[in-house]
This record gives structure tokens, sequence and C-alpha cells, in this order.
């Protein structure tokens, strides 16, 4: 229970300094960039594990499920985590994460380049799949 208590609050800095780098130029646009930051962060975690889990589950032959299952759990994961996420932050939540957020100086280039390396691993691990 603690590493998922961690992992969200990763997330929730990772989702505000997207938000504070963004906001001086985008303004209210800012907002929706955020959010599909967050979406595709997490959708590529989800990605990036599951397409490990079978892989793993291949090479030792245990037959779990159909790449047709997978797909489909796969998109009803996603449509959950993106309505998890956009109610979320929107209201309350991202104005108490904005003021209890200490000047944290994390890389944005580093930011976007962790979504893409890990949408490149799932891409290597469904090579095995």
């Amino acid at each position: 229970m603690a590493f998922l208590f961690c992992s969200i609050n990763m997330l929730d800095r990772y989702y505000i300094t997207v938000f504070n780098f963004y906001k001086k130029s985008l303004g209210k646009r800012s907002l929706l960039l955020a959010l599909l930051y967050i979406n595709v962060l997490e959708l590529s975690i989800i990605l990036t594990f599951s397409t490990f889990f079978m892989a793993f589950a291949k090479q030792m032959k245990i037959i779990t499920m159909t790449s047709t299952k997978f797909w489909m759990l796969f998109c009803l994961g996603s449509i959950f985590i993106v309505f998890k996420n956009w109610m979320r932050y929107n209201g309350k939540k991202r104005i108490v994460l904005n003021a209890k957020s200490k000047a944290q100086k994390i890389s944005i280039y580093l930011l976007w380049l962790l979504p893409i390396g890990l949408l490149i691993l799932s891409s290597i691990l469904f090579q095995v799949i």
C-alpha cells in the first residue's frame, strides 16, 4: 500500500510540474496539456507492465489470455484511467496540490522523455509476445 501511495504522490508532482511549466505560456490550455501528459504517462506505465507480464508468461509457457482479450482489457483500463484522472485533477484537488507543491526542479524534457521511453520499452517487449 505504501508503494501505491508513493506512486500517486509521484504522479501528482509530475502533473503539477507540467501544469506550472506550461501555465505561464499557455494559460488555461495548460490544464488540458497537463491532463494529457498524466494520461499518457499512466497509460504507458500500465502498457509497459502488462507487456512485461505477457512476455514473461509466454516465456514460462503460461497461457493467460489471448491478445484480443489483452487489448480489450487494456482499453477498458484506459477508459477507467482517463476518467479517474479527469475527476482527480479537476477542481479542488488541483488547487490543493498546487498549494502544497514545493518548488522542485524537475526537467520538463526528462518528464516528456519518460512516457516516450516507456512506450519504446513496451514496443520492444511486444516483439517477444
